[in-house]
């Protein structure tokens, strides 16, 4: 059902939120326990660990900002799920001087790797914290869609520069500091011993469109979050996506 004061802001996550609901849900079945232990590397203000606390899982948020791990408190309290949610200071590639390996039934990996020096590393370890056939959610920078979106912009020797460098980056003053194709991330979890479910492109259309448009066309931000839904897993959109997510389970 359409909620009209659903925030513009779920065009960002709605796709990543539908997909991951349903693969802890999965989980819950496949394990049979009541609820979960789940890891979010890099999780911050709580985005995704409060409404997945909310659903009565245990999340523990790992996250190198103490300001940040202090609004996820403030967060979960106001959720009233401080109890299932746990924020400690670290880093994925320090993970195990903080958290223990093996630990977990679900693993989340979002805006990480796009910042690490080693995004090989960091997903294996993301993977190591994970119980034998737990889940890992992987979101990370789209090469495509920061390609799209300078070219759009008029900037097409940025677009070029992003096409061609080993890094994705468009220049000097970009601030992502790496992306990835859908190719690259499916092939960094795959040799970490993940069997790759789903790849997903998000943000497809949602950087592209006017923010004026869907904020005063009736019905315009449902069916634009109907549309993201609908090219998600399509490889031609998702090719272009600004984000990509890689939904897997551990083998073993």
């Amino acid at each position: 059902m359409s909620d009209p004061q659903r925030p513009r802001a779920s065009l960002r996550t709605a796709v990543v939120w539908d997909v991951l609901e349903d693969a802890l849900d999965r989980r819950v079945k496949a394990t049979g326990k009541d609820s979960l232990d789940v890891l979010d590397t890099g999780g911050g203000s709580g985005n995704f660990a409060v409404p997945v606390a909310r659903l009565g899982h245990r999340v523990t948020v790992v996250d190198p900002s103490p300001n940040a791990l202090f609004a996820l408190e403030r967060r979960a309290a106001e959720a009233g799920v401080a109890e299932r949610v746990q924020g400690v200071q670290g880093d994925i590639l320090g993970l195990f001087d903080v958290v223990d390996r093996g630990g977990y039934d679900a693993v989340l990996c979002h805006g990480v790797l796009e910042y690490v020096e080693d995004p090989a590393e960091g997903v294996r370890n993301a993977v190591e914290a994970l119980r034998p056939s737990g889940a890992l959610s992987l979101l990370a920078a789209g090469l495509g869609g920061a390609v799209l979106a300078r070219a759009l912009a008029g900037h097409f020797s940025e677009a070029r520069r992003a096409l061609t460098d080993p890094a994705g980056r468009w220049g000097e003053g970009d601030p992502v500091p790496r992306r990835f194709t859908a190719e690259q991330l499916t092939e960094v979890v795959e040799a970490a011993g993940v069997e790759v479910g789903a790849v997903h492109g998000v943000r497809v259309f949602a950087d592209l469109v006017p923010g004026v448009l869907v904020d005063t066309e009736p019905g315009a931000l449902e069916a634009l979050l109907q549309l993201e839904a609908a090219a998600a897993e399509l490889p031609a959109f998702r090719s272009v996506a600004t984000q990509l997510h890689v939904l897997g389970e551990k083998r073993g």
